[in-house]
């Protein structure tokens, strides 16, 4: 490979000793001695195993061979013109693809509302938006940016992790439901309700409950366990069971009247919405800009989704309901 740029190199010194006419007037111009261009053109031709030019006292022409070999050279100067003008446009103005993955939940909570604005924002930037509840790794995909949402830390992968918002969840169910099988006023009544789980096969069936200092760990069997969040909200709004679900995602089912709290005042494990880049080193801006957005614009989605679930509810009507939150999931979904 070393050998290779040495040789790149000194075609482009080759182009400028033949466009200055000779080695003399090419080491003025460029502020280096004629002996080191010499060697340099010396050395290119034993590589390439031709005579590039004819060299004498008063003479310096360029063989029929160099011709060929100055063309392409020319050639290779353009296109090495037009990649260094590439990456300067890049560099000046967020533009070009982004390649960009979350969960569908939060693809359809968080990234759709956000992301017809990013992109009227900045019309030289294309975003490839990969939506799936499979592991995606980044550098192998060659993704540029995702969002994750967790219950407790994320593992080190080596990324570089950007935690952007805290995402309460809490207990869901529908009232009707809640009228024919009752309402838990504590979180031990909660074992003889049935549950629903958001997660994969390996996902624990447990709600991890807290409230101010008290904990619960509460196992339960899930009626329904599915990795795809349209289908886990839709089966509690039908009645299947109680869920633990975001809060910013039910402020419309609430105020339907579709979904109600279970035990308010307690919520579910530690969840947070975090933002993976493989790298801060040599991030284009269009993955800089996107970044820094979905920074401030994430905390507001979910501060307004869930200040708009809970009042959706009249909340002296759920306090009196209930005196003592929900499940393990691991990854948003």
């Amino acid at each position: 490979m070393d050998e290779r740029m040495d040789e790149w190199n000194d075609l482009a010194l080759f182009v400028r000793i033949a466009e200055h006419g000779g080695l003399s007037a090419a080491g003025r111009a460029l502020g280096v001695p004629k002996s080191s261009l010499s060697r340099r053109l010396q050395l290119l031709e034993e590589r390439l195993g031709v005579r590039l030019v004819q060299r004498t006292s008063r003479k310096f022409i360029i063989t029929a061979v160099g011709e060929e070999v100055l063309e392409h050279a020319r050639a290779m100067r353009v296109a090495a013109d037009a990649v260094e003008s590439v990456a300067r446009d890049r560099v000046a103005e967020p533009s070009g693809m982004i390649r960009f993955t979350c969960s569908i939940g939060m693809s359809k909570h968080l990234v759709a509302p956000l992301l017809p604005r990013f992109l009227a924002r900045h019309p030289r930037v294309d975003v490839f938006l990969h939506a799936t509840n499979r592991f995606v790794d980044l550098v192998e995909e060659r993704f540029d940016l995702a969002l994750r949402g967790y219950g407790g830390p994320l593992p080190d992968t080596g990324l570089v992790q950007r935690l952007l918002s805290p995402t309460p969840w809490v207990l869901m169910a529908a009232p009707r439901y809640l009228d024919a099988r009752g309402e838990p006023a504590t979180p031990d009544e909660l074992r003889t309700h049935t549950g629903l789980l958001l997660g994969g096969p390996s996902s624990r069936a447990v709600w991890r409950l807290h409230c101010r200092e008290a904990t619960e760990e509460i196992p339960f069997v899930p009626r329904l366990r599915t990795d795809d969040s349209v289908t886990f909200l839709g089966a509690a709004v039908a009645g299947l069971g109680i869920a633990a679900l975001p809060e910013y995602t039910c402020g419309d089912a609430r105020a339907r009247g579709e979904l109600r709290r279970v035990l308010p005042g307690w919520q579910v494990g530690d969840h947070r919405v975090t933002m993976l880049v493989p790298s801060r080193r040599g991030q284009l801006p269009a993955v800089r800009a996107l970044a820094d957005f979905l920074a401030a614009e994430v905390p507001r989605l979910v501060r307004r989704g869930t200040s708009r679930a809970g009042s959706s509810v009249n909340p002296s009507r759920e306090r009196a309901r209930a005196r003592s939150p929900a499940g393990e999931s691991g990854e948003e979904r």
